[in-house]
């Protein structure tokens, strides 16, 4: 197992990383965040020479691109970008989550750009939502770099240093304590992905109830 590490080369490593991240940020449904946390376990490995700072660095240029990209996108095409990634990507969009991520961007404008960095389900609506909702544009690249560099260098730090100690600390138990440390941040998204799903059935619910409590028109 060590020697396959060591013949894993470290560029390879840091495109992936950055390309994964950057694909997500741009609005496809990929486990972006999960193969970031892989390439940091792999970098706490004294095994290999894969630097924590290059995965950081790829991670952040990569978030930061792929939402640049997908604000460009959805500034141009809106709705119908949507519509096209419900169709296509059943299981991750529907018509109540585009709903309740345009009222979350539309109420804290860029301060739902950098929080939804650190959530999945707003992470890949950040930059296609911010576009479509005409955001002014140096606004958005603020809070997206900001919200970039929180997100991908503390998530690509915290795992590196878990890793270490684990390695340093557990010996032969380390490569447990590493797929522990994964299974943690797998838990921790999750968690924080049941909460965005059961805060879109709040919403839709409360929308309906509003709809339901609204004057009809007299005939």
């Amino acid at each position: 197992m060590d020697h396959w590490l060591t013949t894993i080369p470290p560029m390879a490593v840091y495109l992936i990383a950055g390309l994964a991240v950057g694909i997500e940020s741009l609005g496809v449904p990929i486990p972006g965040e999960t193969i970031l946390v892989a390439a940091a376990i792999l970098s706490s490995r004294h095994e290999v020479s894969i630097s924590p700072h290059g995965i950081a660095i790829a991670a952040v240029l990569g978030a930061v691109i792929g939402d640049s990209i997908g604000y460009a996108i959805g500034r141009r095409y809106g709705e119908r970008l949507f519509g096209y990634l419900e169709r296509r990507f059943p299981h991750h969009f529907s018509s109540d989550l585009v709903d309740y991520a345009e009222h979350v961007f539309q109420r804290w404008g860029m301060a739902a750009v950098f929080v939804g960095r650190f959530i999945a389900l707003l992470r890949i609506f950040a930059g296609p939502l911010s576009g479509s909702l005409k955001m002014h544009y140096p606004r958005f690249l603020l809070a997206n770099a900001t919200g970039a560099i929180c997100w991908a260098g503390g998530t690509t730090y915290l795992v590196y240093y878990i890793g270490t100690a684990a390695e340093q600390y557990l010996k032969n138990f380390s490569y447990v304590a590493l797929g522990l440390a994964l299974v943690l941040g797998l838990l921790a998204s999750t968690v924080l992905r049941r909460k965005m799903e059961r805060n879109v059935k709040i919403f839709v619910q409360q929308r309906e109830e509003a709809e339901g409590s609204a004057p009809t028109p007299a005939d």
